[in-house]
């Protein structure tokens, strides 16, 4: 999650630590750790959270999904009417 989102989630006690599965972290200074921790793989990532490769493999679906739907369309085959 972006750094950013850190103290809102865990105001909210959304903030899990070790993953969405872990326990529910309750001491501010765990979540200033988690802070700081997300706020380096940003920096090393030039300020940008490296995304998952699910979302990069869903992105990438949608895509193909639309090109082969925009192709079906302009040769008459199935797809979006004319």
């Amino acid at each position: 999650m972006p750094s950013s989102q850190v103290m809102h989630k865990f105001k909210r006690g959304e903030l899990h630590s070790g993953g969405p599965n872990g326990p529910v972290v309750t001491d501010p200074a765990q979540a200033k750790a988690i802070l700081m921790s997300e706020h380096r793989e940003e920096q090393a990532h030039d300020g940008r959270y490296p995304e998952r490769e699910d979302a990069v493999d869903e992105r990438r679906e949608m895509v193909d999904g639309a090109r082969r739907s925009a192709v079906r369309a302009l040769h008459g085959r199935g797809g979006a009417k004319r």
